[in-house]
């Protein structure tokens, strides 16, 4: 049975985010800002569903934006990355330790210094996989909707002013990607299929962020390979970036101006913590292994996977380092957050109704 067709009420409302998010870009693309086009969406879109305007991006054209983005994060991945391959298990190392870190230092900010709740800040503090976060908290007694605003004000944050401290840090200012072979129109209907199929078959597996994370291995092998060119032109991605900036602004629709202002302190002072700890064991890391320090920053930032490998193939990064590196970090919460939570916060308790001989029978 096919889908019914969107209303023009939901026509109106993509329509509108898109414009939005379009002109914020055009905004920060004008004042020469660095990954100006989806900091630029995020922002204007964020600001317009903080101020009640209609913010709509369907998840059908949210998929399949992921997938284009995904294909041409490929482009990066060349095949001297598995050169460096050998490097990586040492700052992988650096990655638990820094996620460790950057959890513990973010507690003690939210619970010490600003009086959250043991739990709330506990499951606050964790960097990154908020959906999987909350499926946890919501089995305990936490404030979500304090969770889910200071997490989105953190990403929204680190988007922002990432490029800016790597483009300021770099002595070559990274400026994007350019490539001279682009796929003919029967390669890119190859790529398109190849990349499509290897993204639904990432989402059935479960795996964290399917839709970009299957298209971008897909492309990633083929252009490692020499099978297929998947560079694509600016003209294409452009929309993806602005599509994407709409997709992590538009996660404000749902909170109002005043709690956004009472928790920006909490985001804020979250973002300040984990972006120390992940400067300083970036800049460590960077030095011994002799790898950019920009790079290692997005494989440590706290943020998704999906947006820092996307930061890293726009800054001139490698892509490949970064997703994998986020990738481990996903996997590894996924399979000891359960366990982690139950030895520091301790097993559930069950409410009144849940005891034995109060079930009302």
């Amino acid at each position: 049975m096919l889908r019914d067709a969107p209303s023009a009420q939901t026509m109106y409302k993509v329509a509108l985010t898109l414009l939005i998010g379009t002109l914020g870009g055009v905004a920060l693309t004008l004042a020469g800002l660095p990954a100006a086009w989806m900091s630029g969406a995020m922002i204007a879109v964020a600001a317009a569903a903080l101020g009640r305007l209609p913010i709509a991006l369907p998840d059908p054209l949210r998929n399949g934006l992921f997938v284009i983005l995904g294909l041409s994060m490929g482009a990066g991945v060349t095949p001297d990355v598995v050169v460096r391959i050998s490097h990586w298990p040492w700052t992988m190392a650096g990655l638990i330790l820094v996620v460790v870190l950057v959890t513990a230092a973010t507690y003690t900010y939210l619970h010490g210094w600003l009086k959250w709740d043991r739990e709330t800040a506990y499951f606050g503090a964790i960097p990154g996989a908020l959906s999987y976060v909350f499926a946890i908290a919501s089995e305990r007694n936490v404030d979500l909707t304090r969770i889910a605003a200071s997490q989105s004000i953190r990403l929204l944050i680190l988007i922002a002013v990432l490029p800016l401290v790597i483009t300021s840090t770099a002595e070559n200012p990274p400026h994007g990607l350019e490539h001279e072979v682009m796929p003919s129109l029967a390669q890119m209907a190859v790529l398109l299929g190849l990349c499509i199929s290897a993204s639904l078959i990432a989402v059935r597996l479960g795996v964290p962020g399917g839709w970009l994370t299957g298209a971008f291995f897909m492309s990633s092998a083929l252009n490692a390979s020499g099978t297929l060119p998947v560079a694509l032109p600016e003209p294409v991605l452009i929309p993806c970036y602005i599509g994407l900036g709409c997709f992590v602004g538009s996660r404000f629709q749902s909170t109002t101006i005043g709690v956004f202002l009472s928790l920006l302190k909490a985001g804020l002072g979250a973002v300040a913590v984990g972006l120390v700890v992940s400067t300083c064991m970036a800049l460590v890391v960077s030095v011994v292994m002799q790898m950019p320090f920009g790079q290692l920053l997005l494989a440590y930032a706290p943020g998704g996977l999906e947006v820092m490998t996307l930061l890293a193939f726009m800054l001139d990064m490698d892509p490949a380092f970064v997703a994998a590196h986020q990738l481990v970090r996903y996997i590894g919460m996924v399979l000891l957050l359960p366990f982690a939570t139950r030895m520091i916060l301790g097993a559930i308790k069950p409410s009144v109704s849940d005891a034995p001989g109060v079930s009302g029978k």
